[in-house]
């Protein structure tokens, strides 16, 4: 699966220009390097949690930190072959991220988090709000107890890194617009023991952004 493609692409330079829609095998006829994640699974993230396969290597494949997917520089255009991608990839407990089927994986590179937010629907207000956020992936989350919003902030440059948590490990950086979005709803959260937050709630959780006045 992972390995044919990979012997393909060094192989054939055509499938660089194929991953960014471009090239052709032949008059009318788009080369397809991929069928075999089709034959996984076509919506939805896979059981990756269930599937123990042995690690097969390293493959030239990097999500940047805008959430673009580049195979071998080239990057992959098209958005049904990035969600068969994300629908495979596993964080494991050695921090690295793979892509998983039930008889191979291999190790890919990520700049940042393995997802963006890019659209937020607000429902409700105050404690009864809820923020649902659309990913560069397609995948739809309300954040809450499950899917917590954190914000920290980047030492060096001193800009906020936000992000909402999507599934078994794998994070959404919540994209800038989205964000100033957030900034736009925060209000203040009086706790039990009288300390002031200022943050956000949706589902019934409140996250605070109190990292932001550091």
């Amino acid at each position: 699966m992972f390995t044919q493609f990979r012997s393909r692409a060094i192989s054939d330079n055509s499938v660089n220009k194929d991953i960014a829609g471009e090239a052709k095998d032949s008059p009318g006829t788009a080369i397809d390097p991929f069928e075999s994640l089709r034959k996984i699974k076509s919506r939805g993230p896979a059981p990756v949690h269930l599937w123990d396969p042995p690690f097969c290597g390293d493959m030239d494949m990097v999500i940047a930190r805008d959430g673009t997917w580049i195979h071998e520089g080239q990057p992959i255009r098209r958005p049904t072959m990035v969600k068969l991608f994300a629908s495979v990839l596993k964080l494991e407990d050695d921090g690295d991220y793979y892509l998983v089927t039930p008889v191979e994986k291999v190790r890919i590179q990520v700049q940042d988090c393995p997802f963006v937010a890019l659209e937020m629907e607000v429902e409700g207000g105050g404690s009864q709000q809820n923020l649902t956020f659309t990913t560069n992936a397609g995948e739809v989350v309300t954040a809450g107890a499950e899917h917590p919003i954190r914000i920290a902030v980047n030492p060096e440059t001193s800009e906020p890194h936000p992000v909402v948590h999507v599934r078994s490990g794998l994070n959404a950086l919540i994209n800038r617009a989205v964000f100033y979005r957030l900034v736009d709803l925060m209000e203040s959260h009086k706790t039990q023991s009288g300390q002031l937050l200022t943050g956000i709630y949706s589902d019934g959780e409140f996250f605070t952004f109190d990292a932001l006045a550091g």
